[in-house]
């Protein structure tokens, strides 16, 4: 094992010998090697970002209202269907990721909870299948979903004449 492997501390009481580092990257393989690199495209780590906070409870959507009013248009008119990577943009180097997120949270949610849940599912998704070592994951609630409403409407509202004519 080399120094670069291990994480140096002194001995003596309460300071075991030092242990093997037990980042993803390193656990790995890395993506760069002797042998070659393996390059993940930012489209990718996008896609296992959104699809991992989708995941989390209290997620009810993703992106701004204007990317969901597009989303639902190109859906409805037959264009790309895949709303994976809706709200989410990252950034991709030769090692590191940094990812920021659009969500629309469910009503009654605790959004800190939910955002240290979105987060901590974020980084074990994208370390996990990419290697990658995510330097951090910003997260921004543009809306919360409330019972009943449905995309883009709102129900809290009676219909009411005009006011002027």
């Amino acid at each position: 094992m080399t120094e670069a492997n291990t994480v140096n501390r002194p001995r003596g009481e309460g300071n075991p010998a030092p242990q093997a580092r037990t980042d993803v990257a390193a656990s790995q393989g890395g993506l760069v090697t002797p042998k070659g690199t393996t390059s993940i495209d930012s489209g990718v780590v996008a896609k296992i970002a959104g699809l991992s906070a989708r995941e989390v409870n209290g997620v009810y959507n993703m992106g701004a209202g204007t990317a969901r009013a597009l989303g639902a248009v190109r859906g409805i008119v037959g264009g790309d269907k895949s709303t994976a990577t809706q709200g989410v943009s990252v950034e991709v180097g030769e090692r590191q990721a940094a990812v920021d997120l659009d969500l629309v949270v469910e009503y009654g949610v605790a959004i800190p909870d939910l955002a240290a849940s979105v987060r901590r599912n974020v980084i074990t998704g994208v370390e996990r299948m990419t290697g990658l070592e995510v330097t951090e994951v910003n997260i921004k609630v543009d809306d919360v979903h409330l019972p009943g409403d449905k995309d883009g409407e709102k129900t809290d509202q009676p219909d009411q004449e005009p006011r002027v004519q």
